[in-house]
């Protein structure tokens, strides 16, 4: 498991105390974690996983390392972390993406349901947000899996 951020990375192949370094920057993760190797970003992410999170910095995935990204998926948590000649390479590699428009739609979703609740003055019930947030997202992530399906 890997984190990394701008200054640097944080390593180990038994797994990170996510709950330990959540609060930690990178910087202060060694005394969290001794075992921990610490990469530079840049190397992190060419480490061998399952999944892999750009979530911070856009243009993270570019011609010159996407075809040395080992991941089986890519979850597109930060806006634009893959250039447009990355994103071809990953599919030839067959590697699996969840585009970001599709990955940070939750958020923006949920803010949608506060406004319309805002306008009406009507308040819903946490399960309710949350149902209708699940539908909406489970049904986009079909309907883009599609769309992908067809065009390729």
């Amino acid at each position: 498991m890997g984190i990394a951020e701008k200054e640097g990375g944080l390593c180990n192949p038994n797994g990170i105390d996510i709950h330990q370094c959540w609060s930690t920057s990178t910087a202060m993760a060694p005394r969290l974690d001794s075992a921990a190797q610490r990469p530079a970003s840049e190397e992190l992410i060419l480490n061998d996983c399952e999944i892999l999170i750009p979530a911070a910095t856009e243009n993270v995935i570019t011609s010159r390392n996407a075809d040395q990204i080992k991941a089986r998926i890519v979850v597109e948590g930060a806006n634009g972390p893959t250039t447009a000649v990355a994103d071809e390479i990953l599919a030839d590699k067959r590697i699996f993406i969840v585009p970001d428009i599709l990955a940070n739609a939750g958020g923006v979703t949920a803010s949608y349901f506060e406004w319309v609740q805002d306008r009406q003055g009507y308040f819903w019930k946490e399960a309710i947000v949350n149902e209708q947030l699940e539908t909406i997202l489970k049904d986009s992530f079909d309907d883009v899996v599609r769309y992908a399906e067809l065009t390729t």
